[in-house]
């Protein structure tokens, strides 16, 4: 079994700190807290961590300073920077002093874990992200050409259509729930109450099922989508 992945929580609100260290333990995360700037700092640079959320108003050092001081240390673990709501200049200066990315709080804790995958997928990319071509029965797509073939037919889809359609293959015979798909092709601010993914879902079928067998791409209600030879 894996080793559950470990975040440092660099937060001097206890109530904040505990309560989302409580959500992210559920979620099978190991969480170290820390309560202000130069403990964090010390932490980050001493201890090996897989993501580090830092917040930005910390006694003793703010979070700008630790993110510097975890940067010029070598350190490239990922690092999410907590700010106020707002906040622009916060949010630009954080990501020009190291950080990945940002969150705005308050925050909800859906896309705290959104944020964090996403990180953690970048950190980490698995041995299929890297290879060249995916294939599902005469599906095939060419990450590297960018093209895609039905059949051996050459299939033209858009930009969004090619990432949809990728995410799809990557996790063949898995189902994936809106707000997965939202999560890995979409920005994270997408709008969950349009209907623009089951509408992009039609254009790929449209594309690369309608004149071919085996179908490819199904629909499971109430739960989401999901591409697999059946």
């Amino acid at each position: 079994m894996e080793n559950p992945k470990k975040i440092l929580f660099v937060e001097d609100d206890k109530r904040i700190s505990d309560a989302t260290k409580k959500g992210l333990e559920k979620q099978l995360f190991t969480v170290e807290p820390a309560y202000d700037g130069f403990v964090g700092a010390r932490l980050a640079t001493t201890q090996p961590y897989d993501l580090i959320i830092l917040d930005i108003n910390l006694p003793l050092m703010n979070g700008f300073e630790v993110c510097k001081a975890i940067r010029q240390h070598g350190s490239t673990t990922p690092i999410l920077m907590l700010t106020a709501l707002g906040e622009i200049d916060d949010r630009v200066k954080g990501l020009d002093f190291g950080a990945d990315d940002y969150l705005i709080k308050p925050f909800d804790f859906r896309e705290l874990m959104a944020r964090i995958h996403a990180l953690l997928r970048r950190a980490n990319p698995t041995h299929d992200q890297a290879s060249e071509v995916l294939r599902e029965a005469n599906l095939e797509m060419n990450l590297v050409t960018k093209t895609v073939r039905r059949d051996n037919q050459p299939i033209d889809l858009t930009a969004r259509e090619f990432e949809l359609l990728e995410f799809l293959l990557r996790n063949k015979g898995r189902v994936l729930s809106k707000m997965d798909i939202i999560e890995h092709v979409w920005e994270l601010n997408f709008d969950t109450n349009t209907n623009v993914i089951e509408v992009f879902i039609n254009y790929l079928r449209k594309k690369i099922d309608r004149n071919f067998e085996p179908k490819l791409i199904h629909t499971k209600t109430g739960l989401g989508y999901y591409l697999k030879a059946d």
